[in-house]
């Protein structure tokens, strides 16, 4: 895992740096303001991050392996579920993301898990889309008090039997 750490609960406050300014960033031109206001202050206003980092599993993508600063960032909570997974805007395209994805999906099949699912927002599904995730319902939910729609996708982590 060169320049991949586990996250600790102590990055808390950082990733929710990263979350707001992955939304920040990125977001614009595909959410509503109301969407992008109350998408990208969820991770302060909400314990969604504390909660992944208790219950889940989580990568950070360093900005160097001498440096602390977390660039992006994965997490898997429960194990079949992919439930977070944000980059900065300065370090997006950079491989940072599908890296992060790669490790815990060989992390999840490492300890028994056959499928991975998550909630894609318009931002991550090209992304889970090019890594061989497939998208199996769209769905209209009410986030942080706001509606939004997204993507429940899957990704087999066996193969097929021939």
């Amino acid at each position: 895992m060169d320049g991949m750490r586990i996250l600790q609960p102590s990055d808390r406050d950082q990733l929710a740096e990263v979350y707001r300014d992955a939304v920040i960033s990125q977001a614009i031109g595909l959410y509503s303001d109301s969407q992008l206001e109350a998408w990208a202050n969820h991770g302060w206003r909400s314990d969604v991050i504390e909660r992944a980092l208790q219950q889940g599993f989580g990568l950070a993508s360093l900005a160097t392996t001498s440096t602390n600063t977390i660039e992006a960032f994965a997490v898997l909570e429960p194990l079949d579920r992919l439930a977070l997974l944000y980059c900065r805007g300065r370090s997006c395209r950079q491989g940072r993301s599908s890296a992060l994805v790669g490790a815990l999906e060989s992390h999840a099949k490492q300890h028994g898990c056959q499928q991975l699912r998550t909630e894609a927002s318009q931002l991550s599904r090209p992304l889970l889309e090019r890594l061989g995730w497939q998208v199996d319902a769209e769905e209209t939910v009410l986030f942080a008090g706001v509606v939004f729609t997204r993507w429940r996708m899957i990704k087999p982590l066996t193969l097929p039997n021939p």
